[in-house]
This record gives C-alpha cells, sequence and structure tokens, in this order.
C-alpha cells in the first residue's frame, strides 16, 4: 500500500505570526513525533502571497498579510522543515486555500492530512483530494490538526466525515 503524509501549511505565520494560533503551537512536538514514524512519502504545503496580498479577494475578507513569499512568515517552522528535508519531502506552494493540481498523489491508496488550519485550509485539500481520488482513503488527522477556533475545528471534521473522509 502506498501512504503520503500531507502537512498543511505548519509556517511561521499560523503559528506565531501574524495569524498565531496557540493550538498550531501546540500540534507541533507531537506532528514532529508522528513525521517522524511515517512509513510513507511526505509533502508539505505552503500558503502562498505576494505583497499585493491585501488587494485580492482572500486578502479584502481576512486583511491580515501573512505567508508572503520569502518572508520569515511564509517559512514552515524551523524544526518541521527539518524533518521535511531529512525525509526529502515535496514542498508545494499554493495561492489559495486548497491546491488543485494533486496529480502527484494518483498513485497512492491512503492520503493523510495534518497542519492548520482544519476548518479553512486542511477541510479544503481533503475534500478537493477525496473528489479527485474517491477510491483512496484520505483521513485527516484530528489530533494532528488546528482550527482558528475549537468550534471551526470540530464544525469542519463534521463536513469532512460527511464527505467520507475518514478522522482518525
Amino acid at each position: 500500500m502506498k501512504k503520503a503524509l500531507i502537512v498543511i501549511d505548519m509556517q511561521n505565520d499560523f503559528i506565531d505570526g501574524a495569524l498565531a494560533n496557540p493550538m498550531a503551537q501546540a500540534i507541533i512536538p507531537n506532528l514532529i513525533s508522528y513525521m517522524g514514524a511515517f512509513n510513507g512519502d511526505i509533502f508539505a504545503t505552503r500558503d502562498t502571497h505576494g505583497r499585493d496580498y491585501l488587494n485580492s479577494a482572500e486578502g479584502k475578507r481576512l486583511p491580515v498579510v501573512h505567508c508572503v513569499h520569502g518572508t520569515h512568515g511564509w517559512e514552515i517552522h524551523p524544526e518541521i522543515q527539518r524533518l521535511l528535508t531529512e525525509k526529502n519531502a515535496k514542498t508545494i506552494d499554493k495561492p489559495t486555500f486548497g491546491y488543485l493540481d494533486w496529480q502527484i498523489l494518483q498513485d497512492y491508496d491512503e492520503i493523510e492530512l495534518v497542519g492548520t488550519c482544519t476548518d479553512i485550509c486542511v477541510v479544503s485539500n481533503a475534500l478537493i483530494l477525496k473528489a479527485t481520488y474517491p477510491n483512496a482513503n484520505v483521513k485527516v488527522r484530528a489530533d494532528l490538526c488546528a482550527g482558528t477556533t475549537t468550534e471551526n475545528h470540530e464544525a469542519a471534521l463534521a463536513v469532512m466525515r460527511c464527505c467520507q473522509v475518514e478522522i482518525v
């Protein structure tokens, strides 16, 4: 069985930067342990914006400049990045919530997602992957995801469960 782990947007701006989130900070130790023990291929995404972010449709609805390409906030948390490098993970820059070209995962039987934000980028990518690969076992590890709030985290998990994404 070919397995993939996708680490969603574990970037400085979502952990302790512009959109700091204590829930994201809290999952880091367990996420690092899980990644270290994962037996399969690892991928990571980076939310990636330009300096004109506030002029975008997203920026008008979320007027907080974050994850600007090349800045410290855009970079993946250093401990996670170290492990990604050790595991020869592929990093994908995505300009919006969900990445639309997951062709790289077409041969995988199991696709597991972890990271932040459960209610924005994790749910978007999980639903894209489930729609693209309906026969793959798409899973989300709830304990290794961080939502913008506890309520939003739980709501996103419920939506994914309804769409046949396995929540573990």
